[in-house]
């Protein structure tokens, strides 16, 4: 059965909504799952829902623009264990991240070095860490390591995590459908990967046929075109 997870990002202590990645054009979030964009009231809802997890991206933090949603994302995790993602650089980053929610997301868009990803899997269980392997126009999107996909890919097998997101940073918020190709890529992982980014109502069926437990989900859970109890 696939495990839908709901995603919320956070930008000046609202739920946001926007297209591939572009954040300066976000905009309050409009979910059925409540009256506003207030990530508590969203989070309530979406746990009535049958939600088990939460994923919640502080894009204030990521963007390291001197304001944080690091509080809000706190009173959700009192709701639903949450998967954060503040923008991982390096092991503090990772530490100060790990007293505010469940799971800590190290990206490959943000995070420092190889060096640094290593040392957080030695100092931590691996049930707290997710890898997130971050996809633009389908190359690794690494803004501080010179690395490709292949070359992570040895980093991944030789690290072994519980949970690899595969995010294509190009199809969030588009409905474009997941990217097959990188899931192919990636398919020696197949028990390990968390999918997002533009999954459709229609693959829905698709994506756990072939295994996958878990989907991130945003933009059509919030329209209501997919539930999170889908099964």
């Amino acid at each position: 059965m696939l495990e839908i997870i709901p995603v919320i990002d956070l930008m000046n202590s609202v739920a946001v909504s926007g297209k591939s990645g572009n954040r300066s054009e976000y905009t309050p979030l409009k979910t059925i799952y409540a009256s506003s964009a207030n990530p508590v009231e969203i989070a309530s809802s979406l746990k009535l829902a049958g939600a088990k997890e939460m994923y919640i991206a502080d894009l204030n933090f990521i963007e390291r623009d001197g304001s944080h949603n690091i509080n809000e994302i706190n009173d959700v995790n009192r709701i639903l264990p949450v998967i954060a993602d503040i923008g991982v650089d390096n092991l503090n980053t990772f530490e100060f991240a790990l007293k505010y929610a469940y799971k800590i997301i190290v990206a490959t868009e943000t995070l420092e070095s190889i060096d640094e990803l290593k040392k957080i899997f030695e100092k931590y269980p691996k049930e707290r860490i997710i890898v997130s392997v971050d996809v633009k126009n389908n190359e690794l999107l690494a803004k501080h390591m010179d690395i490709d996909l292949e070359g992570f890919k040895e980093v991944l097998h030789e690290i072994d995590p519980n949970e690899i997101i595969l995010l294509d940073i190009s199809s969030v918020g588009t409905e474009g459908g997941f990217n097959k190709e990188l899931l192919q890529i990636f398919s020696d992982f197949k028990d390990k990967i968390i999918l997002g980014g533009g999954i459709t109502p229609d693959e829905i069926d698709e994506i756990s046929n072939m295994g996958i437990k878990k989907a991130l989900v945003g933009t059509a859970l919030h329209k209501g075109e997919i539930r999170i109890n889908e099964f």
